[in-house]
């Protein structure tokens, strides 16, 4: 396996000055961490990012003492300014991207300034990497900090292969929308192989934001990004079992565990384990349990609520308020109901010991895992990994990733302060057999999609993703193939040229009267045309009075409605046989209705054919109507001599005996040619390299199944391929 590269916000080992001068290295907290801290080491591999200090706090010869003293645990330092990582990190990335990405908008702060540092910090991050990074890396790139890098480290590296992983929800179109910057963040994304979220809601929510805002389709997940496949899945997220699940044999855990015991007596405990975030809903947590007392007086003095709250951004003043808020909760709600040998809520407002969390998991009657929208959450994880074939329940929010995967527990909506109330009395009351039954099923998931599972998942579909990239290449028209290409063009005494145009020649515009060809294509055509050896068509599904307005070259062949029309200079257009248009009066009033049915979407009429166009229509209800409409028109058509073509973005009705094959033979016939380039990119076009000598070139734009012996990206490389023809000619 290539060496694996790991590129994330923080190191899993952090670094502080202290007092004295000396440095003091410790594992830096969070799920990331935590999950690879351990995996990453069985892989050749390096780890970038932050190791938690400031440029400005480190001297010279203690910058080199770090990045020495990392080396050995593999990993790699990025250095960052105060004002870089306040503006980035607790600006764009926490201010910004955090709230809209967590479903809180009001919460938004829309500055430039925070976005120019959140670029220039991902441009730090690129330089860092570029330094280092080889050409045969496996890059894997993690969360919402970075999520430009993958398109920067693309630029420099066409063909190496990034996969990104984003640990948080990604939000819908609607929201997403809201962002000023959203296309270049989406086009940071799009730079990788694989990208990957913990929700298929997630992942479909990208790639409803790529079609709705870059006009990019996405098949099975897989979108295509100028001639590179993008793959697109849901990687559910998971833990470190084996330790949890043993964490009632290990001696550590089991000596924490009876203080606590002895601590709360005989009483349920419940648990509560968030970061101080307006996105885990504490509060209406807190006035859950605040209900639960108020209509369930025989419950007082039977169970505490241990509410951990792990601080957190300390100094923004959202958090600010919401700590006032908890703190102000807890002690009306413990001034409430307490009493001198017990109170209702034992609140720690810090982060607790991985032993000593794990003991209070242990311990826990129920825990109340209840956010207003979370990633993945792997506090429900960790917990149900302590229970497996023991006692426990887990209330969990339908609005966190792990929901679904844990089915089987309690889950409720967090806005519904009374249906937690309800989830708290039915944990309570739940049968010591209906307990274990529930967890041995949600236990028997979690041990089969660990964290190293996932991490490993990722990476073999990375891998699958490279090759599948390689499959396509190997069609690619290399350096090789284009002088190969120019050499016989040279040698040649009579050429055919069969060229698509639009897709092919031009790229596709939102209405089809803007795909007007520049002056740069006609001075190409031109000097194309003017070689004597040269018969150049232009095979298109243009009408003929479209085409003809366009060009007038005295030896260009037009083809128009793909090959019902053709026009030789200098005589008049002619069809290659009789044809009728009488079946339109049938047609045309089912096709306008979905015209009416469809905001953007237009009928354009041809001689021989009729075309629903629906490029500027909404995408999700263009996929819908094109279905409906397919299905119309195969059944209203069943006794005609018709058939139902789809196109880029249309939906076309045309007699079944007129295709581009049909009148690329007719023209093979007519021009015996000893060279033979062909050059389309659509499926319509896939009949004219089907009809083609094995001596022929056929070509496709983009990326695809094709006949066609090699493939190119775009429009503009189609270009610069027939330009370097005409220039060794000259």
């Amino acid at each position: 396996m290539p060496r694996l590269v790991i590129i994330s916000n923080r190191l899993p080992i952090s670094i502080q000055k202290k007092p004295g001068g000396s440095i003091e290295y410790q594992r830096s907290a969070g799920g990331l961490a935590t999950g690879l801290g351990s995996f990453y080491k069985n892989y050749e591999s390096l780890w970038i990012g932050w190791p938690g200090i400031v440029r400005e706090g480190l001297k010279l010869e203690e910058t080199k003492l770090v990045k020495d003293s990392l080396k050995e645990e593999k990993c790699y330092p990025v250095f960052m300014g105060r004002r870089d990582i306040d503006w980035y990190y607790n600006g764009f990335c926490n201010r910004t991207i955090w709230p809209l990405f967590h479903y809180f908008p009001t919460y938004v702060k829309y500055d430039n300034e925070y976005w120019e540092t959140y670029k220039k910090v991902n441009k730090i991050f690129f330089d860092t990497v570029a330094d280092i990074l080889q050409p045969d890396d496996l890059v894997w790139i993690h969360d919402y900090q970075l999520m430009l890098l993958p398109n920067l480290i693309r630029e420099m590296y066409p063909e190496i292969v990034i996969g990104f992983f984003l640990h948080i929800p990604f939000p819908s179109y609607e929201l997403f929308r809201l962002l000023p910057w959203r296309n270049e963040i989406l086009m940071g994304f799009l730079g990788s192989n694989l990208i990957g979220f913990h929700t298929y809601d997630y992942a479909r929510h990208f790639q409803s934001s790529v079609r709705q805002l870059l006009g990019l389709d996405s098949l099975l997940g897989q979108i295509n990004v100028n001639g590179r496949i993008v793959k697109v899945d849901a990687f559910p997220m998971g833990i470190d079992y084996h330790f949890y699940s043993q964490a009632s044999k290990n001696k550590e855990i089991i000596n924490e565990s009876d203080k606590l015991k002895e601590k709360f007596g005989n009483r349920k405990i419940v648990i509560s384990v968030d970061r101080l975030d307006y996105t885990k809903g504490i509060i209406k947590r807190l006035k859950a349990i605040d209900l639960f007392l108020e209509k369930n007086p025989e419950y007082e003095k039977k169970f505490t609520l241990v509410l951990v709250v792990v601080p957190s951004r300390i100094g923004t003043k959202n958090y600010f308020l919401l700590k006032k808020q908890i703190d102000e909760m807890v002690g009306y709600i413990n001034g409430k109901y307490g009493s001198i040998d017990w109170i209702p809520i034992w609140y720690l407002y810090r982060q607790l010991p991985l032993m000593n969390l794990t003991a209070l998991y242990n311990i826990a009657d129920v825990a109340l895992v209840t956010p207003l929208r979370d990633g993945m959450n792997l506090v429900a994880k960790e917990y149900l990994a302590t229970k497996a074939e023991r006692k426990g329940v887990l209330i969990l929010s339908e609005m966190a990733g792990a929901a679904r995967e844990l089915g089987e527990a309690i889950i409720v909506n967090p806005n519904d302060v009374e249906a937690i109330v309800e989830a708290i009395k039915k944990a309570f009351l739940l049968s010591a057999e209906e307990q274990v039954e529930m967890n041995r099923t949600m236990n028997h998931r979690l041990s089969r999609y660990t964290i190293e599972k996932w991490a490993k998942e990722f990476l073999d579909n990375l891998i699958k993703a490279r090759d599948t990239q390689l499959e396509y290449s190997t069609k690619k028209l290399t350096k090789t193939i284009r002088n190969r290409i120019q050499n016989e063009y040279i040698s040649a005494h009579q050429r055919l040229l069969l060229l698509d145009y639009d897709g092919t020649l031009v790229s596709f515009a939102d209405a089809p009267r803007k795909a007007k060809p520049d002056e740069k294509l006609l001075h190409l055509l031109e000097k194309l045309t003017r070689d004597q050896r040269n018969q150049v068509v232009i095979i298109s599904g243009r009408k003929k009075e479209t085409l003809e307005s366009w060009f007038d070259f005295s030896r260009l062949i037009l083809v128009a409605e793909h090959g019902a029309w053709i026009k030789r200079i200098p005589d008049d257009w002619q069809t290659i046989e009789p044809l009728s248009n009488q079946w339109k009066e049938q047609i045309r009033p089912l096709m306008e209705h979905y015209v009416d049915w469809t905001p953007g979407s237009f009928l354009e009429e041809k001689d021989f054919s009729l075309v629903w166009h629906y490029r500027k229509a909404d995408p999700n209800l263009a996929d819908v109507r094109t279905k409906e409409l397919e299905n119309a028109l195969l059944d209203l058509i069943a006794n005609l001599n018709l058939g139902v073509l789809r196109g880029n973005k249309i939906v076309e009705v045309k007699n079944v005996s007129i295709n581009k094959g049909r009148i690329a033979s007719l023209l093979l016939n007519d021009y015996p040619s000893d060279f033979i380039l062909a050059i389309g990119d659509d499926y319509t076009d896939e009949d004219i390299f089907t009809m083609l000598p094995e001596t022929a070139h056929s070509i496709k734009v983009g990326i695809g199944s094709t006949y066609a012996n090699y493939s190119i990206q775009t429009p503009g490389d189609v270009r610069q391929l027939l330009l370097e023809i005409t220039e060794v000619t000259k």
